[in-house]
């Protein structure tokens, strides 16, 4: 964990720091940055674009949030003039009052080509979560390297990387394991869902975006029917991230040709996690949140054919699942495209629900990732741009 003597006050002066946060993780990410840079500087004033939680922190943004809030080809198409106008607008704002250091918050198409215009205008310019590169269409590197004076990145791998290719960087850790605890109150969350306390649980989260739910949600709720023929016992819980998610869902089940008894929960994502035995989930951050709440997962996911063919030649890591990538080697089975089927699925699942050899080893490796993870990020991230903007340009 940080030292906490680098939270002591750096400088009285009024200083200004530029924030650009595009989406609701960016937010959080912004207001926990901006608490820790007050910290350092109690005069610093924060201005750029953010959301109500970077707001409630005394932030300024130009334009709301919302408005870079875009996803999709189709729809960032749709909403070019005004995301070049927004860009514009920014823009002549840090250039008429150049602030200190220029931060982009995740969200690498719009904010990397801010950050390579204000670091080629002078200011310094930092990037926080780093884009996938590591991943795939890893020639992004170059124009990286010519945006940011500093990378910031939540994960070890990512870190690796940068330093490989001579970009200066900071692993700086996850938030959300500085706020998940060590140890879920699995009873506690189970009382708090209405649950059997003494019953099994599968969590399904077969995604927060419509397209993944159609594709994921009749193969995900197949496979627990194939679980819950082999367990009576099974609790079935899906929580999804609003109401549309819901009907969504709601459909899919009264669409299978033999009722399965599932409890639909609205949000609570997290919750329904901790209260579990077993998840069962696509790919994405979700992984990384069971991880951190130790709960053994099975990972499956199916793209189109034609994204997946592009894809499986443009990827150039071993493993889709952060839990994966995080100990470089399979801890947690990945059911990609033809291999997740509804047995599959549900043969891997009933695996981790009944054996407890393989519960514990995960357990303990999961735990070691966690204190790998806890860093204190945003005292971190915090005092790296500290030294950045006391120490100048590279």
């Amino acid at each position: 964990m940080t030292d906490h003597l680098s939270s002591a006050i750096i400088s009285e002066r009024n200083i200004t720091f530029g924030i650009i946060a595009g989406e609701a993780s960016g937010d959080i990410l912004g207001a926990g940055l901006i608490r820790s840079l007050r910290r350092r500087y109690p005069n610093a004033r924060f201005a750029g674009i953010g959301g109500d939680e970077m707001i409630a922190e005394g932030f300024h943004s130009l334009v709301p949030m919302e408005r870079l809030s875009v996803m999709g080809l189709v729809e960032v198409l749709g909403r070019i003039r005004e995301l070049f106008s927004i860009r514009a607008r920014l823009l002549d704002y840090f250039f008429t009052t150049p602030p200190e250091v220029v931060i982009g918050i995740d969200s690498p198409d719009f904010t990397l080509a801010i950050e390579r215009r204000c670091r080629e205008a002078g200011m310094l310019s930092v990037h926080y979560v780093s884009p996938s590169v590591w991943a795939w269409r890893q020639k992004r590197i170059f124009k990286i390297a010519k945006s940011v004076n500093l990378m910031l990145t939540l994960f070890p791998f990512e870190a690796r990387f940068y330093e490989e290719h001579q970009v200066p960087v900071a692993f700086v850790g996850h938030p959300l394991a500085d706020r998940i605890p060590m140890e879920p109150d699995t009873l506690k969350m189970r009382g708090s869902l209405g649950l059997d306390a003494n019953a099994p649980v599968l969590a399904i989260l077969p995604g927060s975006r419509a397209g993944e739910v159609e594709r994921l949600g009749t193969l995900f709720l197949e496979a627990a029917r194939w679980i819950q023929e082999r367990r009576p016992d099974l609790q079935l819980v899906i929580p999804c991230v609003n109401r549309d998610r819901e009907k969504q869902v709601r459909d899919l089940v009264d669409a299978l040709d033999v009722k399965l008894p599932v409890t639909i929960v609205r949000g609570r994502s997290r919750d329904v996690m901790a209260a579990s035995d077993v998840v069962l989930l696509a790919s994405g951050t979700a992984t990384l949140e069971a991880m951190l709440l130790k709960k053994p997962m099975v990972v499956g996911y199916r793209l189109s054919g034609l994204s997946y063919a592009l894809l499986s030649k443009l990827v150039k890591v071993p493993h889709v699942a952060l839990p994966n990538l995080l100990a470089k080697r399979q801890l947690v089975p990945e059911l990609i495209q033809d291999d997740a089927t509804a047995g599959s699925l549900g043969a891997a699942v009933l695996e981790r629900l009944e054996n407890s050899e393989e519960r514990a080893r995960l357990t303990e490796a999961f735990t070691e990732l966690h204190h790998t993870l806890r860093q204190g990020a945003d005292e971190k991230a915090a005092q790296a741009i500290s030294e950045l903007v006391e120490g100048g340009p590279n």
